[in-house]
């Protein structure tokens, strides 16, 4: 190995570490010295973290998320490298391609295979935020601004306008306004069953047989407001994970709907759980259970993903089902 190698390589594992102890990175301008492809005007996109400015249309892009793995399969903007630790179902052509790259873990990517890809483009969320910096040494990155942990407000409009500036980006725009067209009527379509509706529904977490809960402020707040679902508990909280809850909570919220994500069935890569696997007799008091209205949902869509077409499709899905019967 050389001294050069052998140094970039020291580099960056002290730049890991020092991201991995807490440490957030400033916003910093995103852009690599390449000349100006012809005819292509350049863009430039602020986000959080900074300003990342394009001289050329990417054709090498590294997907360190499922979320913006979909948006470039959408797109159908092919994708040189991504991480591949949890693929989502949706995206599992792309799990076993040789020609697909695999740039490691979603919480920490593998910085010298990307680096060794010479990619033009990185596309980035919130969850590889600490190596935004290290990411645009090697090539512009582009942040996606969804906030997982409280979407209670302009989750679809953040990811709207995420696919549309992709669109401009990879010169998709009639495709990216099509697909941002569906989702509207999709939502629209969602928010007349609800509307006027008066059940009350409660989100759960399912982990190792532990619950935790999400309400109208948590990562799943989008579907209290945007798709117009009633609440069955006011309790507030911010984190990706949840509130812990235990089965007396759920019991004395008694929603009329229970929607569980089953967290489990993606991190040990298995199928979802049913009723029976989680039936409990406080469980069994609530209206949901009585009523047969308890949904196990898509944990793909709403766990390893929830920012994208594909993801935000399958949970409006789920959600109806809710009200079904």
């Amino acid at each position: 190995m050389s001294i050069e190698r052998r140094t970039f390589l020291l580099a960056l594992a002290a730049s890991a570490a020092l991201y991995g102890c807490g440490r957030k990175s400033e916003p910093v301008a995103s852009a690599v010295a390449t000349p100006a492809t012809p005819g292509f005007e350049p863009i430039t996109v602020k986000h959080k973290l900074g300003t990342t400015t394009l001289q050329q249309r990417p054709q090498r892009v590294a997907a360190l998320e499922m979320n913006e793995a979909d948006f470039l399969d959408q797109l159908g903007v092919p994708i040189a490298g991504m991480v591949k630790d949890f693929v989502p179902h949706f995206l599992a052509k792309y799990k076993d391609d040789a020609q697909v790259q695999d740039l490691g873990a979603i919480v920490q990517p593998n910085l010298e295979r990307v680096h060794a890809l010479h990619p033009d483009l990185v596309l980035i969320t919130p969850l590889q935020a600490n190596h935004y910096q290290e990411l645009s040494e090697i090539a512009p990155t582009l942040h996606f601004d969804v906030d997982f942990g409280n979407s209670q407000s302009g989750h679809f409009d953040v990811v709207k306008d995420h696919l549309l500036t992709l669109g401009r980006i990879f010169g998709k725009e009639d495709v990216a306004r099509a697909k941002a067209d569906e989702l509207d009527a999709k939502v629209q379509a969602a928010r007349r069953t609800t509307t006027g509706r008066p059940e009350k529904a409660l989100i759960v977490l399912h982990n190792n047989g532990a619950f935790s809960s999400f309400g109208v402020r948590s990562r799943y707040g989008f579907v209290f407001n945007a798709l117009g679902v009633q609440p069955a508990s006011t309790a507030v909280e911010t984190s990706l994970h949840g509130q812990p809850i235990s089965s007396e909570f759920i019991q004395q919220a008694d929603p009329d709907i229970l929607y569980v994500v089953d967290r489990t069935a993606v991190m040990d890569r298995r199928p979802v759980i049913d009723a029976a696997q989680v039936s409990n007799p406080l469980l069994r008091q609530t209206k949901a259970w009585k009523n047969g209205r308890v949904v196990f949902v898509d944990a793909d869509a709403w766990y390893t993903t929830g920012a994208c077409l594909s993801a935000l499709k399958i949970v409006v899905d789920d959600v109806l089902k809710g009200y079904q019967g």
